[in-house]
């Protein structure tokens, strides 16, 4: 069986549930290993048993992103335990609450940046020096469609995935003349618990799942 991704190792953010766990096990069946980064422990324990079970192998890192400055640990920890990193996706999200503007909270205003802009910055931070010296890197964030147009609502997770692509694109000129891959990844609209938050109304069973976008993500930017 061909494994296109053998000996690379890629990070995963938001790897216990939706599409993080579903990219994580794609990797793994692709040949890489994953670092799974997610909150819960017991998901990233599950992913790890469905890893093993398809012939794959993973490092399971319980981490907390809106604890910024743990996520700096990161790149010096790869380097002493991998010596390189080939793929970085980047994609934690959180919604927030869905209010207006000025009903939102400071504190929840400032965890929604944290874990879907700066949280990202800081992983760029840390794994750029990584990243750059792989032969075959790529560094794909997670957006939103909700960036095309000023929509009432959706307030912090809104501005979040805007500042985030301005970012990403800032990344990826900046690396523009190097091997590294820089790329936004727009899954639309798929089945997660995120999305029927935002969307109670909305049948669940009309959306792709999450591992038919995984699949689209490996296809588009991940693999050769």
């Amino acid at each position: 069986m061909s494994l296109p991704l053998s000996s690379q190792v890629a990070v995963v953010t938001g790897a216990s549930r939706g599409l993080g766990r579903a990219t994580g096990l794609a990797l793994a069946k692709a040949g890489a290993h994953v670092v799974a980064i997610a909150r819960t422990v017991g998901a990233l324990e599950e992913l790890d048993d469905e890893i093993r079970t398809v012939g794959g192998s993973a490092t399971l890192l319980p981490l907390d992103l809106r604890e910024q400055e743990k996520i700096d640990a990161l790149g010096p920890a790869l380097l002493e335990k991998f010596g390189k990193l080939d793929i970085l996706v980047g994609n934690a999200g959180m919604l927030g609450t869905l209010t207006p503007l000025a009903h939102q909270t400071p504190k929840e205003f400032g965890e929604v940046m944290a874990v879907n802009l700066s949280a990202n910055w800081r992983l760029i931070r840390t794994l750029d020096p990584l990243l750059r010296a792989s032969k075959k890197g790529k560094a794909v964030f997670v957006t939103s469609g909700i960036t095309k147009g000023a929509r009432p609502y959706w307030g912090a997770y809104a501005v979040s995935k805007s500042a985030l692509e301005m970012m990403v694109g800032i990344y990826a000129a900046e690396t523009a003349k190097t091997e590294l891959q820089v790329s936004l990844f727009d899954p639309g609209a798929f089945r997660t618990k995120m999305r029927a938050a935002a969307f109670p109304g909305e049948d669940p069973m009309t959306l792709p799942t999450p591992e038919t976008v995984a699949e689209r993500l490996m296809k588009q930017l991940l693999t050769p």
